[in-house]
C-alpha cells in the first residue's frame, strides 16, 4: 500500500473467502491517512449499492460520439454511462498523441466530479510494461532486457520515467510490472517478466515498483499505482502455453514462483496485484482463496487493490468450467478476494447483495481500497492534468538519453572468438547488413505506436557515416503481414514461404562476400513471441529454434569466410547451437527500445564495453526443458547422446576486457543460525578496457533435511573498474539468504556446511563455505 503506516492490521475474520480487517489506533505520524478514511467512510456512507459496485468495475459504453470524434469526449454519450460514477478507465489515451490524451483525461474527470451525484474521481488504467504503453511515449527495452543489465538503479530510473509521462497525461495506474519467474522458454510472454530466478527477479521488481509509485508515504503527480502480476505460478505453466495450469508443491510456489511477489508487497508497498489466468492443483487464480486470503492478505499484509485479468473471472465459465455462468463466476471471484474487475461481470453482484448471497461488508471492504487509492493519489483534491506539460514531457530529450543508456546497458556479449568484437572502423570499409531483423525496429510487446526509434540498419549506417559502404539483404524472413509493434496486436500470423527466401538468402550471401565483416540480426518478431491470449491470438511456440530459414542463412554467410557476427533481437531464450558453432562472435539484444541502433552500433565498434548478463539460461534444445540453473541434485542425469549443460548457462556475459577474482573470503566463517556473515572478494580488471563485470554470490547448503538446489543466487553487484583496477565487492549473509522451508514448511536456517559461491556466472564463479553452528551466536 502507498501509505506504509496502513500496514499495522490484524486479520480478525473470513467470510465467503474475504478478509475484515481492524485498523490499530493511529499515531500521530497517521493523522493524515486518518484523516482521509474519515473522508472516505462518509462517502461510502452516501453510496448506494450501485453506486458501490460501480466503484469495481469499468465503464460499459462508449465515451465518445463516434469513429470521427475517437479522440473526444462527448458528455451526451458519457452521461448515462457515467451516471452511477466509475471506479476506472483504461486505456483511453493509448491511441492519442499526448496533449489529446490529457485533454480527454481532464474532460472525463470534470465529468465525473461536476455532473454526477457524487462527484468521485476516476483511476485512469494503462500499461506500462517497458516505458507508458501510449502513442509517441519514450521505449524502453523490453523487460527481460531490462533484467539483463542486473542494475535495479537503472531500472527505477526507467520506471520512473514510464510513471512520469503516464501522470503527466492523467494515467495514475499502471498493470506493471510483471513479477512471474519465467522458468519455461516456450512461454511467449517470457520477454514481459525479469528472468528465471525469484532472487533476482525481486530486486528488479522492487525497483520497478518503487520507480513507478515513488518512494514517499504517498503518491505525487508524477507517480502512479504499480501493479505486481501475474498472482501466481504463471510463469512457468504447462507445456509452455500461456495460462495453462501450474500444478506445483506449496513447497515450490513459496521458495521459487511467490518470492517477488511478496517482496512486491512487503517491500516496494505495491498498490495493487493482480491474480493470474491459471490454475495451481485444480484450483483457478482468481478463486484461490489459500492464494488469495490466507498467503496475500493474511500472511503478507497486503492491503491494496486485487484485481483480476482481463477476462479472467469470464474464464471460470469458458476455460475452466467451475462457473455456471458470468453472474456465478463474478460472486466466486469477488468473494474470494478479487476486489476490481478487469472484465463486464461485476454488474451481477448487485443482485448478489440483494438476494443475500454476497454481505454488503464484502461490497465496503473492496469499495474502501479504491477510494482509498484515489485518495493516495491525490484525485479528489485535484484530478486534472496539464496538457501543455503531457506534450513536453513525453520522449523529452532527457527520457531518449535514459533509453539509450539503458539499451547500452541491456546488451549481451555470448560469444567473441578470437576477439572478433569490438570492429575496428580504420580497418572496414565494406560491412554486411543481413537478417528480418536489421532494418525494422522491434521494440517488443506491450507497445502501441512509441516514439519513432533507431533500427539496427540505420544504426550502423550513422555510426560509420562515409567511412564505410554499407549493404544491406534482408536473408530471410519470421512471418509476413504486419511488422514491428503492430505485429504483437494482429490475430493473423502466418510463415513465410521458404521457396520465397531462397533468392534473399543468395543476395544475403553476395552481399557477405563483398563484405570485410556481416552482422546478421536474427531472431524472432512481435508475432512469434507474445502474448497469447486466445485459441485465435496465439503467441507460444512448440521450438526454440530460429524460426524460418534463419539458421540456413546464417550457415551460409558463415561459409563466404567473411567475420561474421549476430546479433539476436527476441523475447526468449533460443536453442541455436548451429549457429553458435558457425559463427565467432553472438550478442544478445532482446528487444532494445527505440534506442537499439544507436546502442548495438556503439557496442560493436567499442564505444560501449557490453556488460549485460544473461537473467535466463539458454538451453541447447527444447528437450533441455526446464533448464533453469536452480535446479535439483536429482534432475540433471542425462540424456543419451546428449550434452546436458546450457548452451549459455544463467549469468553469462563476457566483455571486451577480462577480470579475475581473489582472496573469497567469509567472515566469520562460522555462525549461528540468527548470526551473519559478511562475503568479500577482490575483483580486478586485468584487460585494457574499462568494463563492467557483474559479481555474483550463490549459495548451495550441502546437507538438508530436505533437497535444496544446486546453487542459488543471493546477491550481485555490476561494477565498473577502469584498467588494472581492483575493487573489493561484498556481501551479507544472514536468515534471508541461507533458510528455507523444512518438511514441516517452517522457514529454519539448519546447522551444516553451506558452499559460497562467486563469480561472474552460475557457470565461472570461485567457493568457500560458511558453517552454521547449532546454539552458536549471532
Amino acid at each position: 500500500m502507498t501509505d506504509r503506516r496502513l500496514a499495522a492490521i490484524t486479520v480478525v475474520a473470513f467470510f465467503a473467502g474475504g478478509i475484515t480487517l481492524a485498523w490499530e489506533p493511529p499515531s500521530p505520524a497517521s493523522r493524515q491517512a486518518a484523516v482521509g478514511r474519515t473522508q472516505i467512510a462518509g462517502l461510502l456512507a452516501r453510496m448506494t449499492l450501485e453506486e458501490k459496485i460501480a466503484q469495481l468495475r469499468s465503464v460499459q459504453g462508449r465515451l465518445t460520439s463516434g469513429d470521427a470524434t475517437e479522440g473526444t469526449f462527448a458528455p451526451e454519450v458519457a452521461g448515462p454511462v457515467l451516471e452511477r460514477g466509475t471506479g476506472y478507465v483504461g486505456r483511453v489515451s493509448m491511441r492519442l498523441e499526448p496533449r489529446e490524451g490529457a485533454v480527454f483525461v481532464n474532460a472525463l474527470q470534470r465529468h465525473l466530479r461536476e455532473r454526477t451525484r457524487l462527484g468521485v474521481p476516476a483511476l485512469v488504467v494503462d500499461e506500462a510494461l517497458h516505458g507508458f504503453m501510449a502513442r509517441g511515449a519514450t521505449s524502453f527495452p523490453q523487460a527481460i532486457a531490462l533484467a539483463s543489465t542486473w542494475d535495479p538503479a537503472l531500472v527505477e530510473r526507467v520506471f520512473t520515467v514510464a510513471a512520469k509521462e503516464a501522470r503527466a497525461r492523467g494515467t495514475n495506474w499502471v498493470l506493471s510490472p510483471v513479477v512471474d519467474v519465467a522458468r519455461e522458454p516456450r512461454w511467449g510472454r517470457s520477454e514481459e517478466t525479469f528472468g528465471e530466478d525469484p532472487f533476482l527477479a525481486a530486486r528488479v521488481g522492487v525497483a520497478a515498483i518503487r520507480g513507478l509509485q515513488g518512494r514517499g508515504s504517498v503518491i505525487d503527480r508524477e507517480h502512479v499505482y504499480a501493479t505486481a502480476k501475474h498472482f501466481a505460478a504463471h510463469g512457468q505453466p504447462e507445456g509452455g502455453t500461456n495460462a495453462a495450469p501450474a500444478n506445483y508443491s506449496e513447497r515450490v510456489l513459496r521458495e521459487a514462483l511467490l518470492p517477488p511477489f511478496e517482496a512486491a508487497v512487503r517491500e516496494a508497498g505495491v498498490g495493487a496485484v493482480m491474480a493470474s489466468y491459471n490454475e495451481i492443483d485444480g484450483i483457478p487464480a482468481h478463486v484461490n482463496r489459500w492464494l488469495l486470503g490466507n498467503v496475500l492478505r493474511g500472511e503478507w499484509r497486503f492491503t491494496g487493490i486485487l484485481c483480476s485479468d482481463g477476462g479472467g473471472i469470464r474464464d471460470l465459465v469458458t476455460r475452466h468450467h467451475v462457473a455456471a455462468d458470468a453472474a456465478d463466476a463474478a460472486l466466486q471471484a469477488f468473494t474470494s478476494g478479487i476486489d476490481v474487475e478487469l472484465d463486464e461481470t461485476f454488474g451481477a453482484l448487485v443482485d448478489h447483495v440483494k438476494a443475500g448471497r454476497l454481505p454488503l461488508a464484502r461490497v465496503d471492504e473492496a469499495v474502501t481500497r479504491v477510494l482509498r487509492a484515489k485518495q493516495a493519489l491525490g484525485l479528489f483534491d485535484d484530478p486534472y492534468v496539464d496538457p501543455d506539460r503531457a506534450a513536453q514531457i513525453t520522449n523529452a530529450p532527457e527520457h531518449r538519453a535514459l533509453a539509450l543508456e539503458a539499451a547500452r546497458r541491456a546488451i549481451v556479449l555470448l560469444k567473441n572468438d578470437a576477439a572478433l568484437l569490438p570492429l575496428d572502423r580504420a580497418k572496414i570499409r565494406t560491412i554486411a547488413v543481413i537478417g528480418p531483423n536489421a532494418a525494422d525496429l522491434h521494440v517488443g510487446g506491450y507497445s502501441y505506436d512509441p516514439a519513432p526509434g533507431v533500427s539496427v540498419l540505420e544504426g550502423i549506417r550513422r555510426k560509420v557515416g562515409d567511412t564505410a559502404r554499407v549493404l544491406y539483404a534482408e536473408g530471410a524472413r519470421i512471418t509476413t503481414g504486419a511488422q514491428g509493434w503492430k505485429a504483437w496486436w494482429d490475430d493473423q500470423v502466418v510463415a513465410p514461404d521458404p521457396a520465397e527466401d531462397t533468392p534473399r538468402i543468395a543476395e544475403a550471401v553476395a552481399s557477405a562476400k563483398q563484405a570485410d565483416v556481416a552482422l546478421l540480426v536474427l531472431g524472432e518478431n512481435e508475432a512469434v513471441c507474445r502474448e497469447g491470449w486466445s485459441r485465435t491470438h496465439l503467441g507460444d511456440r512448440d521450438s526454440l529454434d530460429l524460426p524460418g530459414r534463419q539458421t540456413e542463412l546464417a550457415k551460409a554467410v558463415a561459409a563466404t569466410g567473411t567475420p561474421t557476427v549476430v546479433l539476436l533481437i527476441n523475447g526468449r531464450p533460443l536453442s541455436i547451437g548451429e549457429v553458435a558453432s558457425a559463427v565467432p562472435a553472438i550478442l544478445e539484444g532482446w528487444y532494445l527500445g527505440q534506442e537499439t541502433g544507436t546502442a548495438v552500433a556503439d557496442v560493436l565498434f567499442g564505444d560501449v564495453n557490453p556488460g549485460g548478463r544473461l537473467p535466463i539460461t539458454f538451453p541447447r534444445n527444447v528437450g533441455q526443458l526446464p533448464a533453469y540453473y536452480s535446479y535439483k541434485p536429482s534432475a540433471r542425469q542425462g540424456y543419451l547422446f546428449s550434452d546436458i549443460t546450457p548452451l549459455f548457462p544463467f549469468g553469462h556475459g563476457l566483455s571486451y576486457t577480462s577480470f579475475r577474482y581473489d582472496n573469497l573470503r567469509v567472515v566469520p566463517a562460522s555462525i549461528g543460525p540468527a548470526g551473519q556473515a559478511e562475503v568479500s572478494v577482490e575483483v580486478t580488471n586485468t584487460g585494457s578496457r574499462r568494463g563492467d563485470e557483474v559479481v555474483q554470490l550463490y549459495v548451495h547448503d550441502r546437507l538438508a533435511s530436505v533437497t535444496r538446489p544446486v546453487q542459488e543466487l543471493r546477491g550481485f553487484d555490476r561494477v565498473t573498474l577502469e584498467p588494472r583496477e581492483r575493487r573489493t565487492v561484498r556481501f551479507r549473509l544472514g536468515e534471508a539468504e541461507l533458510a528455507f522451508l523444512d518438511r514441516a514448511m517452517r522457514r529454519v536456517v539448519e546447522p551444516g556446511v553451506f558452499e559460497i559461491r562467486v563469480g561472474g556466472s552460475s557457470a565461472r564463479t570461485t567457493s568457500t563455505a560458511l558453517e552454521v553452528v547449532a546454539g552458536a551466536g549471532r
